[in-house]
């Protein structure tokens, strides 16, 4: 049975735990090979190509890679 109104205090709010790992959406600019290589991951793992992106930055977040850029 539903009640009219809730007391938010006797509901035991708290911090939602994953706050840090909340997404951000945005728009980027992707060369089609890179999605085609990743899609193709994506079919391989099951996992969707967008995750695997995403899964992959977050290692190099994490593992504080540094780019190794070099014109020629």
């Amino acid at each position: 049975m539903m009640r009219e109104e809730y007391n938010i205090e006797d509901l035991n709010p708290r911090k939602n735990p994953y706050a840090k790992r909340l997404k951000k959406q945005i728009t980027i600019n992707i060369d089609n090979d890179t999605v085609d290589f990743f899609k193709e991951q994506s079919e391989e793992s099951g996992i969707p190509y967008q995750t695997l992106i995403n899964l992959y930055l977050s290692d190099c977040a994490r593992n504080k890679k540094q780019l190794q850029i070099s014109w020629e």
